[in-house]
């Protein structure tokens, strides 16, 4: 998957259209991503030990990570992503790392580092 977590994305179809904000949870398998402070849905719970009152919580929804499109880092362009092979000169490991497809510049977040 092109997006992976603690990347900066933007929003580039739905109802939420160019908003900006931080992947919080990616879903692989469903292809879906939760971006902070986009797509809020209201969820109904019952009274629990961890929520006494109870009553209507709003949080941030899955969205389908093809409506969702990486800012690059350095650039800070909306771009997809590429993979490339690099040798790590000290050690001789192969590794695949993603790039911005504009400029070129290698794409590391939190997760990856």
């Amino acid at each position: 998957m092109h997006i992976k977590k603690d990347d900066n994305v933007q929003v580039i179809s739905g109802d939420d259209k160019g908003k900006q904000g931080r992947v919080l949870k990616v879903y692989p398998d469903e292809r879906r991503i939760v971006v902070e402070g986009i797509n809020f849905i209201k969820r109904h719970t019952r009274p629990s030990q961890k929520l006494p009152q109870g009553g209507i919580v709003e949080r941030e929804g899955a969205i389908n990570a093809s409506n969702a499109l990486v800012i690059c880092p350095k650039c800070t362009q909306l771009t997809k992503t590429g993979m490339k092979l690099v040798t790590d000169e000290t050690s001789g490991k192969v590794s695949r790392v993603r790039y911005c497809k504009k400029c070129g510049e290698m794409i590391v977040t939190k997760q990856s580092a």
